[in-house]
């Protein structure tokens, strides 16, 4: 039987690519609590939010005080997305220490999310990449899109590959390779895991940002310590999914993966039963039953 590793690391990104999608705006003061619960509970790397333009993701207007307001805990990490300088800019100007920017595989999700060509995107993230390592900033560097599109369908195993050796000459210190549309299966993480650790620095850790979309987000996990990969995103509750996609939701819960990590044998650091809790919450602020399957299963109703 295939070994697995003793530990990994997951990022929650609930209160960014989670609530990216809400109608409903969440307060500071909301949006710490579930920060204070994340940290209680063991998670040890919480994406706060995103350095975006407010009139396109009004949830993340408030990103920049979020950060201002943030009490950091030792041995957590606090990230953030930024899509282009501006967003670099204020995440130097916040104090974060590591910061994720990404371009899209797909043409036609590149234009649709960004409104800029793959190659426009390529060139604009060269510098935005550039300035915040020579401000100190650990640089997680994504591929959108990276198996496969919901406007495109395939995307190109070398293309991916060629972005990632891009990444790799730059310095950076993650690849993150999404399943943004959530097309995945765990054939296709695990051999788009070997290829792109293949062309990268060895140094550099390959993260896997998966959705839950079709039910396979676990198995595609799993795939992915097949592969090698050590670090993965999730989100409390399940929530999320891209704004730009039709049909994209559902990352895997983060309660989910921990349980079913610790059933595995594998440490992740986190108390799945706690962050229960914490998910039958924002249930209640959302007023619908979100796809995390732990929480109804410990806290039937």
């Amino acid at each position: 039987m295939q070994r697995f590793p003793a530990t990994i690391i997951i990022e929650d990104e609930s209160l960014r690519d989670g609530l990216q999608i809400e109608k409903r705006i969440f307060s500071i003061e909301e949006k710490l609590h579930f920060i204070r619960g994340l940290e209680a509970f063991g998670v040890r790397r919480i994406q706060v939010g995103s350095f975006v333009h407010p009139k396109w993701v009004p949830q993340m207007a408030d990103t920049d005080e979020l950060f201002s307001r943030l009490s950091p805990k030792p041995g957590i990490v606090y990230t953030a997305l930024a899509l282009n300088m501006r967003g670099v800019d204020r995440a130097i100007a916040a104090g974060v220490k590591h910061l994720a920017m990404s371009v899209s595989a797909s043409e036609i999700h590149s234009i649709k999310n960004t409104n800029q060509t793959l190659e426009e995107a390529k060139k604009q993230i060269v510098p935005m990449i550039e300035k915040a390592l020579a401000g100190g900033i650990a640089v997680r560097a994504g591929i959108q899109s990276a198996l496969g599109c919901g406007f495109g369908g395939e995307v190109p195993t070398q293309r991916v590959c060629d972005i990632a050796a891009d990444f790799s000459a730059l310095g950076v210190q993650e690849i993150n390779i999404s399943d943004t549309s959530g097309l995945a299966n765990p054939v296709s993480v695990f051999e788009m895991a070997t290829r792109v650790r293949d062309v990268i620095d060895p140094a550099i850790e390959i993260v896997l940002h998966l959705h839950d979309t079709r039910g396979l987000g676990i198995a595609n996990m799993i795939a992915g310590m097949q592969a090698g990969v050590r670090i993965f995103d999730t989100a409390l509750a399940g929530l999320g999914g891209c704004p730009f996609v039709p049909g994209a939701s559902g990352n895997i819960a983060t309660e989910d993966a921990a349980y079913a990590m610790s059933e595995m044998g594998v440490e992740t650091g986190i108390d799945w039963k706690g962050l229960c809790g914490l998910s039958c919450q924002l249930e209640s602020l959302l007023k619908r039953r979100l796809p995390g399957r732990m929480a109804h299963i410990l806290n039937p109703r």
